[in-house]
């Protein structure tokens, strides 16, 4: 059945599709301006009420663009129907459904567009990642740490990539537990192409969502955005095996700025000077096992306190 999509996630989307000689509005801020009470029609203004950098960027954009509005709700047509024609669902930071644990980041996505269902359970989740070219004893251990989450019925969160992200969801689904994928590119495609049995799985038993449009390939700069969202969705991050250069060294430091755990594999602290320095200077916790990271995991309960505070303060402006 076709979903059905309100004025207001089409004029959020809408604001998402201006863009000037390469240049973009900072999505970020538009999901942080359209959480407050009227900002959504504060932004059809012209009006921006956060004092940042990006708001200054953003400001002169959003003034020409929105005498365009033909052509920006032509854009957000299309590719409605292209999601809906996938079968993806769209999910926007006006929606209740918004997943709360991405709602508490302050880079937050302002829409997703998902297959599947997330629900109340996947608030108890983890993110479980590393390196594409893991060696054999990185896969072994993230088998058995999805495994082992999966058994404490803690959702696993992975980027379905190459190497521990596969052997992630894989060892989740194995073990009859629930799994996301967040995907670094649009709805409608797979990428890595070899997994794509595996893609179809986790809809059926879990979720993969895309903050892109539905149409947009994989790049650059699609892969670190990717790493924002598989941190925010989830409590904390597992890294099992990462260089100094890897996403998931960038997870980490995300999930950290997010006020998420980081727990650091013991062979990776052990290996690697980065990570060392992560659990020294930067609150990472180092962990051999998932019991020794199960303490710190929220009860639901307390993180929906946490998200209805968030909202009394938007109401309040």
């Amino acid at each position: 059945m076709r979903q059905e999509i309100g004025e207001d996630q089409r004029r959020l989307l809408a604001l998402c599709v201006i863009r000037d000689d390469h240049a973009s509005i900072d999505w970020n801020l538009i999901a942080r301006e359209a959480q407050f009470q009227n900002g959504l029609d504060r932004l059809w203004n012209g009006k921006i009420r956060e004092q940042s950098k990006a708001a200054e960027k953003a400001a002169p954009l959003l003034l020409r663009g929105i005498k365009n509005q033909k052509e920006l709700f032509e854009r957000v047509d299309r590719e409605l129907e292209i999601a809906d024609k996938a079968g993806a669902k769209l999910i926007t930071v006006l929606d209740q459904n918004y997943p709360i644990n991405l709602r508490l980041i302050f880079n937050l996505p302002p829409f997703l567009f998902m297959r599947g269902e997330i629900s109340d359970d996947d608030i108890k989740s983890v993110a479980v990642v590393g390196t594409r070219a893991a060696s054999k004893e990185g896969l072994k251990q993230a088998r058995i740490m999805s495994s082992m989450l999966t058994e404490q019925k803690i959702t696993v969160i992975s980027g379905l990539a190459r190497g521990i992200d596969t052997v992630a969801h894989r060892a989740a689904l194995d073990e009859g537990g629930r799994t996301i994928a967040v995907l670094g590119n649009g709805i409608i495609n797979c990428y890595p192409p070899e997994n794509r049995d595996l893609l179809e799985e986790i809809t059926d038993k879990g979720a993969v969502v895309s903050q892109f449009w539905p149409t947009r390939s994989p790049g650059k700069d699609t892969f670190p955005r990717r790493n924002v969202v598989t941190s925010g969705l989830s409590q904390g991050t597992v890294v099992i095996e990462a260089s100094a250069t890897s996403g998931a060294k960038m997870q980490a430091r995300l999930a950290l700025e997010h006020g998420k755990k980081v727990f650091l594999f013991d062979p990776l602290v052990v290996n690697q000077p980065w990570a060392k320095d992560y659990i020294d200077k930067k609150g990472a916790i180092p962990v051999r096992n998932v019991d020794e990271a199960m303490g710190y995991i929220a009860k639901p309960e307390n993180i929906k306190l946490k998200v209805g505070l968030r909202e009394q303060l938007t109401l309040a402006f």
